[in-house]
Order: C-alpha cells, then structure tokens, then sequence
C-alpha cells in the first residue's frame, strides 16, 4: 500500500481553486518532486498534505503505517527564522516534540536521535553554536536535521535550496538524494526542473496542465519536453 494516495484533489485558499481533480500515490522510498509555475499552488498542496490546509474537495489517505505526525517537513526560511536566537542542539531536538506524547520533557533516546541526525548532516561541531550565526546552507542543515527527528520514513521539503549558492545548492541536492538512497521517502517542491529530473524518480508537474508519472514518462510528455527545453535555454543564456 501506497505511503500516501491523493484522489481528487481540489485545492487553494481564501475561495480561489487553484488545482483541481489531483490524483497522484507517493510509495515507501520515491523521490517525487513537484515542480510549476509560480502561484499555480506548489507550497499549498505541500501545507495540504500536511494537513495545516483543509482540501476544498477530495482525500489524501495515509497508507503503511504512516501517521500524519510521523512526517517530517522543511518549510520555506522566512527572515525572522533565519535570525532565530537558539542553539543548534536546541533547534534539532525539537524536531522530537511529536514524540514526547504527554511527556514534558525529551528522553535519553529523542537526545540520542539529535545527536544522530547532526552527525549524519556533518553539523555535531555546530551543536553549541547560535543558529542565526550560520551561514545559509548551515542553517538548512540543521533545519533539515529537526525534520529528520520528526520523520519516520517520509521528508516533505519547499524549495530546500532557495537563497543559496550554486555549489551549496548542488551539496544539498546531494544530501538529499542520498537520505532518499538510505530509505527516506522525499516530496520535494522545487522551481529547479533542471533539478527535478536529475534527482527525483517521479515528477508531478501542476499548472495549466498537469502531469504526475516517472522522470522518463515526464521527459517524454508534451510538458515535460517543453518545460525541460525552456530550462536549459534559461541554462544557456
């Protein structure tokens, strides 16, 4: 069964539809990125999967064992996170909250899976250090290193890379798909469709037209052909 299995979607907000009838499945290690325009509802699908949006119309059903509270996310940085005032350790631990239940406290195993997924980010140096002193691609890996805390199988990331530099933003790619490669599942909202078919194993594409399938159905699509040349044309400018 799949991990995740959206069946007529209609979804937006402030009673403007920006997508209708969204079908698509996420299973236990994809890679799906969703790429589209801007405005065509990327980040409000992405906050609808995590129900913090309700859907106007359709189900998302969570599937093999996954529960809503075991998936881990990765918003957008706004200004005011990027000048948040605490720890590293602080900030990955709390990536544990949705375990602790009713405790009010973290236990010896939540400190434990911290201090993992720092090392597993090449962060346990920073663990001591002031997360608005970091620098941008830092940041996001001890953002990234809280979503894993809160994950049990399946990572959902919006625009991972946004504000950073080329060779940042290609180490972090390769972060990511190597969770993928070690069993994580990744949802991945990207602009980058360049990106999205190097890394990801599936695309959904959403706009005026939309396409959900594997990267070499995408690249064989109308869309996928178009969008991908009109890519590399930006490339090559």
């Amino acid at each position: 069964m799949s991990l995740l299995e959206i069946k007529d979607l209609s979804l937006g907000y402030d009673g403007e539809v920006l997508i209708e009838k969204l079908n698509f499945k996420v299973d236990r290690g994809d890679y799906l990125c969703i790429v589209g325009e801007n405005g065509s509802g990327k980040s409000t699908l992405m906050k609808t999967l995590l129900n913090l949006n309700s859907p106007i119309k359709g189900s998302i059903v969570y599937g093999d064992g996954l529960h809503k509270n075991e998936i881990g996310y990765l918003p957008q940085q706004t200004l005011v996170q990027r000048d948040f005032p605490a720890s590293v350790k602080e900030i990955v631990l709390s990536g544990c909250q949705a375990r602790c239940g009713l405790r009010p406290f973290y236990n010896k195993a939540d400190k434990q899976l911290a201090f993992d997924n720092m090392k597993r980010l090449g962060i346990s140096e920073l663990a001591s250090k002031c997360y608005r002193d970091l620098s941008g691609g830092q940041q996001q890996r001890v953002l990234l290193a809280r979503a894993l805390c809160a994950a049990r199988s399946i990572l959902l990331l919006d625009e991972p890379v946004s504000g950073l530099d080329p060779i940042v933003t290609a180490d972090m790619y390769d972060l990511i798909k190597s969770m993928n490669d070690d069993g994580i599942t990744i949802i991945m909202v990207s602009h980058d469709i360049s990106a999205a078919v190097k890394y990801a194993d599936h695309i959904l594409h959403i706009g005026e037209k939309i396409f959900f399938g594997t990267k070499n159905e995408y690249l064989k699509s109308d869309i996928g052909r178009f969008f991908t040349s009109e890519s590399r044309g930006v490339e090559n400018a």
